[in-house]
C-alpha cells in the first residue's frame, strides 16, 4: 500500500474526509480505531480484576501509576530513538511487544494463575510499549497525507481516541459481566496483531536526510535544543501545560462530583463520560467548518473559556440535566483546542527532530494532567469539591492572558524542506567527524547607517544556529574597520557542524539571505572555519618541580 500525496485537483480545499481518500492513512486509522477501543477494554477489565483479587487499595490505586509512569519515564527517549530508527521498524516492534504482553496477560488470567501484583507488571510492560510507540505514531500521520491535509487527519485522529472512550469501556465491561477479564486481555492482544499487520504492510520510503549519524543522546541534546530555541513550540509547550492543568479538574474530579455532590450512581457517571464522547466527535465536524475562519490562537482561547464555564457548572449546578449539554460542549471544546495544540506542534517542525519535539509535548502534556489531577483531588480533600472547581476555573480565566507572551504561530506558509546545501565549506580534506570544537566566522561588510537593521536580522540567524547545534553563537564588531561584522558560532564536533548543514530549511535560508542582504562588499562574505588543534594532539606541558629552598637539585 503507498499513498498518493499530492492533492487531488478536484478537491482544492482539503476537508475532514480527504484524509480518507488517502489509502495508508484510512487502513492504519481504521487499525489504530480497533486498537484504541481494546487499549480502553484493558484499562476497565485491569482495573477490576485487580480490585476482585486483593483487598488493597494501595494496589488498585497503583494501577494507574502503571499506566502512566512510563510515560514519564520514556517519552523523551521514545522520541530520540524515533528519529534515529526507522519509524516502520520501531512501530512493528511495539505494537509485537504490546501483542504478546497482551495476550500474555490474558493467557495467565484464563488458567486462574494470575495475581495482583501480576497484572500491575503486565500493565507496567503495556504501559513502556505505549510510551515507545506514541511519538512515532503521531509522526507517521505526517508521512501519510501532504501538509494541506494535515490538520484534518490529526484531527481525525483525535476523532478515534475519543470514539474509542466511549466505546471500549462499555464494551470491557459487558465481556467482564459474561465472560472472564481473560477474553478483553486476549481481544486487546489481537487488536495490536491487526495494527502490526497494516504496519508490515506500509512500504515506507527510506528517510535519510544525508547527515552523519547522531548518537542517542546526542540525538535527546539535539530535540531540548531545538524547542529551547523554537518561539512558536515553547508557546505551545506553555500553553499546552497551562490548560491541561486547569481542565484536568474535570477529568478528576467529574466521578467525584456525580457521586458526592449529587449522589447520583455510576449510570449517570457513564452518561456523562457518553455526552463527553460525543462533544468530540462533534468538535471534529466542526473543525472543518471553523478551520479557516478561526486561527489556532482564536481556537485555544474558545476552549479555555469553554472549561472555564465547564469547571464552574460542575462546582454550582445541581441538577444532572443541565450538566449534560456542559459535558457535550466540553467535549467540543477539548477536541478542538487538543487538536490545535497538536497540529500546531507537527506543523512547526522538520522531520529531522519531529519525533523528538512530539514527545516533549506528550510529556508535558501528561504533567500537566497528571500535576493538576493531583493539585485539585488534594485540594478538594482538604477543603471543598465547589472550591476546587472554582479555583480551577479561575487558574483557566488567568492563564488566558498567556496569549500575549505565548502566542499560538500560524503554520501556514512554513517551508521546511531541506535547503540548498551551504556554500561555505572550502575544506578540500577530510575531516575525522570527532575532531572539535568548531568556530565558523562570517565576516560581512555592513554600512554604519544599516547596522541596526542588521543586529536585528542576526538575532534571528544566530537563534538558528543555537536551534541547530552551536553551543554559542553572536555577532562582534571590528573596533578598528567600523563596517566590519564578525559572525561566529562554536560547535562540538565537525560531525555537528556537518548535521547543522543537512538541518538548514528553506524558511532558514530566507532569513540567512536577510542577513546578507546587507552586505556591501563586492565578494560574498568570508566565511572561515578554524579546528581546535586538527589531527594534532592536545599535550599539556608538565611544569618544572618547585623549587623548595635547601632541597637536593
Amino acid at each position: 500500500m503507498n499513498p498518493t500525496l499530492p492533492l487531488a485537483a478536484a478537491e482544492p480545499r482539503p476537508g475532514l474526509r480527504t484524509p480518507f481518500t488517502y489509502t495508508l492513512f484510512r487502513a492504519i486509522w481504521i487499525a489504530s480505531l480497533v486498537s484504541n477501543v481494546g487499549t480502553w477494554m484493558q484499562n476497565v477489565a485491569g482495573v477490576w480484576l485487580v480490585t476482585t483479587l486483593t483487598t488493597s487499595a494501595l494496589l488498585v490505586a497503583l494501577m494507574q501509576t502503571a499506566t502512566s509512569l512510563p510515560a514519564f519515564l520514556l517519552s523523551m527517549p521514545a522520541g530520540a530513538v524515533g528519529d534515529l530508527i526507522d519509524r516502520r521498524r520501531l512501530l512493528l516492534f511495539t505494537q509485537g511487544f504490546m501483542a504478546v504482553v497482551a495476550l500474555g496477560l490474558g493467557a495467565f488470567t484464563l488458567t486462574g494463575s494470575i495475581r495482583a501484583i501480576d497484572v500491575l507488571g503486565f500493565t507496567f510492560l503495556l504501559g513502556m510499549g505505549a510510551a515507545l510507540n506514541g511519538p512515532i505514531w503521531q509522526t507517521v500521520t505526517t508521512e501519510l497525507v501532504p501538509r494541506p491535509v494535515l490538520p484534518f487527519a490529526i484531527t481525525l485522529n483525535g476523532v478515534s481516541n475519543n470514539i474509542a472512550r466511549a466505546i471500549g469501556p462499555a464494551l470491557g465491561g459487558l465481556i467482564i459481566a459474561y465472560y472472564s477479564p481473560g477474553w478483553v486481555f486476549v481481544l486487546n492482544g489481537v487488536s495490536f496483531v491487526g495494527t502490526w499487520i497494516v504496519v508490515y504492510k506500509w512500504r515506507r520510503e527510506v528517510q535519510n536526510d544525508g547527515g552523519p549519524a547522531e548518537n542517542f543522546s546526542g540525538a535527546l541534546r539535539a530535540g531540548i535544543r531545538y524547542v529551547q530555541y523554537s518561539p512558536a513550540i515553547l508557546a505551545v509547550l506553555v500553553r499546552t501545560f497551562a490548560f491541561s492543568f486547569g481542565a484536568s479538574a474535570m477529568w478528576a474530579l467529574l466521578s467525584v462530583v456525580v457521586a458526592r455532590r449529587l449522589h447520583l450512581q455510576s449510570g449517570s457517571y457513564a452518561v456523562m463520560l457518553s455526552w463527553l464522547g460525543a462533544g468530540a466527535v462533534t468538535g471534529a465536524l466542526l473543525i472543518g467548518k471553523i478551520g479557516h475562519r478561526l486561527n489556532l490562537n482564536r481556537r485555544v482561547l474558545l476552549g479555555s473559556l469553554m472549561f472555564v464555564a465547564t469547571n464552574l457548572c460542575l462546582a454550582l449546578v445541581n441538577s444532572e440535566y443541565w450538566l449534560f449539554p456542559v459535558m457535550f460542549l466540553s467535549g467540543t471544546a477539548w477536541l478542538i483546542t487538543m487538536t490545535s495544540f497538536s497540529t500546531s506542534v507537527q506543523l512547526h517542525v522538520p522531520k529531522w527532530v519531529q519525533a523528538r519535539v512530539v514527545s516533549m509535548y506528550m510529556l508535558v502534556f501528561q504533567a500537566g494532567m497528571s500535576l493538576g489531577s493531583i493539585v485539585w483531588g488534594e485540594l478538594a480533600d482538604r477543603a471543598t469539591l465547589p472550591l476546587a472547581l472554582l479555583i480551577a476555573a479561575g487558574w483557566m480565566l488567568v492563564s488566558l492572558a498567556l496569549a500575549l507572551p505565548f502566542p499560538m504561530h500560524q503554520p501556514e506558509g512554513l517551508d521546511f524542506s531541506p535547503g540548498e546545501p551551504w556554500s561555505d565549506r572550502l575544506v578540500e580534506e577530510d575531516i575525522d567527524p570527532d575532531d572539535g570544537p568548531v568556530v565558523v566566522m562570517i565576516d560581512y561588510e555592513v554600512n554604519p547607517a544599516d547596522q541596526p537593521a542588521f543586529r536585528l536580522a542576526a538575532q534571528h540567524l544566530t537563534r538558528l544556529r543555537l536551534r541547530d547545534g552551536a553551543l554559542r553563537a553572536g555577532v562582534f564588531a571590528d573596533v578598528s574597520q567600523p563596517t566590519r561584522i564578525t559572525e561566529f558560532f562554536y560547535v562540538a564536533t565537525w560531525a555537528e557542524h556537518e548535521r547543522q548543514h543537512h538541518r538548514f530549511t528553506r524558511d532558514d535560508q530566507q532569513v540567512e539571505a536577510e542577513v546578507r542582504r546587507f552586505h556591501q562588499g563586492e565578494t560574498p562574505p568570508r566565511v572561515t572555519h578554524f579546528l581546535a588543534f586538527p589531527r594534532t594532539a592536545n599535550v599539556e606541558v608538565a611544569a618544572p618541580p618547585l623549587q623548595v629552598a635547601g632541597s637536593a637539585q
